[in-house]
């Protein structure tokens, strides 16, 4: 039997429902030609039986293994792997019928080592999902960085939606962070190392994330500290750009206490939130033509600008005393 062209890799940790969704969608893909690894990251509510639903209409592994972080699980499923392509999902996403048709057609233009697509709210997430989804992808709140076509910066593929040849692990040994941002590492040692990365917008997935703004406050949080991770390999990776959610933070604190002295200040700086915010609510609003995400999308984007700015500072800063 010849090996599949693509081996799609999924690291999972307590998610059995989310992984039921995403294998659903992986039975309805229209290019047939690949197969699925799941990787058991040292759950307590593991997803076998899951697995086992889908052995008839999915060519399927299944791995369990001491938990470890996505990183080191990911790497464990390029091991067992067999297809040309590594497909990197995680288990929150749901992947529409035609991505590896979009792939197979930029594959053929570019003749990419890596690539990486965007992610999207579905209609069917709930209006949290869908307005954390918004604000993750927005240039308003993250530049776009996250693969949209208005974009700050080259282009980094997030381990959501990543692809990469087999002699790109072959030759950088996959990632090397456990966790927080070891998909930016992974991405930045791609291109200092000279492969060709590139952006397939058409190739895009449906990201569920978090189920609501608490776990979202969470996990921004921990993109922010890995940020910094990030910069202590790569000094020159930390830009400008990525001190603006602290900054914003502590603007955001320095005007709760601007009114006591009746600085003239606090106007402006109110003027600007206001703008803001507005701002990302009528954008929402254009883009998910709906009301109730738009509303949510504001406090969203406070809640992940204050969580990454705060996960930076605190990483930034804390060993000093």
């Amino acid at each position: 039997m010849s090996s599949p062209r693509y081996s799609v890799v999924v690291p999972v940790f307590n998610r059995p429902q989310e992984l039921e969704e995403l294998l659903s969608s992986l039975q309805k893909q229209s290019f047939k030609d690949f197969e699925v690894i799941v990787v058991e990251d040292g759950s307590t509510t593991c997803c076998d039986k899951v697995v086992d639903q889908y052995r008839d209409v999915l060519t399927i592994q299944y791995f369990y293994k001491p938990n470890s972080g996505p990183g080191p699980s990911r790497n464990f499923g390029f091991s067992q792997a067999n297809g040309k392509y590594f497909v990197i999902f995680d288990s929150d996403c749901i992947i529409p019928s035609d991505y590896f048709r979009a792939v197979e057609d930029s594959l053929k233009r570019n003749q990419w080592d890596a690539w990486g697509g965007p992610d999207r709210g579905h209609e069917n997430f709930t209006a949290v999902q869908r307005a954390m989804a918004y604000t993750m992808s927005s240039v308003f709140t993250t530049g776009g960085i996250r693969g949209g076509k208005k974009r700050l910066g080259w282009f980094q593929p997030r381990s959501f939606n990543m692809g990469i040849s087999r002699s790109v692990f072959e030759q950088t040994k996959g990632f090397r962070f456990e966790r927080f941002a070891e998909d930016i590492e992974f991405s930045i040692r791609m291109k200092k190392t000279g492969f060709n990365i590139g952006l397939i917008p058409e190739a895009y997935v449906f990201h569920k994330r978090r189920t609501n703004l608490k776990a979202f406050y969470q996990q921004v949080f921990n993109f922010g500290r890995g940020r910094v991770m990030v910069g202590r390999v790569y000094p020159d990776e930390i830009k400008l750009t990525h001190w603006f959610p602290a900054v914003f933070f502590v603007c955001s604190c320095f005007l709760l206490f601007l009114p006591i002295f009746d600085i003239p200040l606090f106007k402006i700086g109110i003027t600007f939130y206001g703008l803001y915010l507005i701002t990302i609510l009528l954008d929402s609003f254009i883009v998910n033509k709906n009301l109730l995400v738009a509303l949510l999308s504001v406090p969203a984007a406070l809640l992940q600008l204050w969580g990454y700015g705060m996960g930076f500072m605190k990483e930034k800063f804390k060993n000093i005393h």
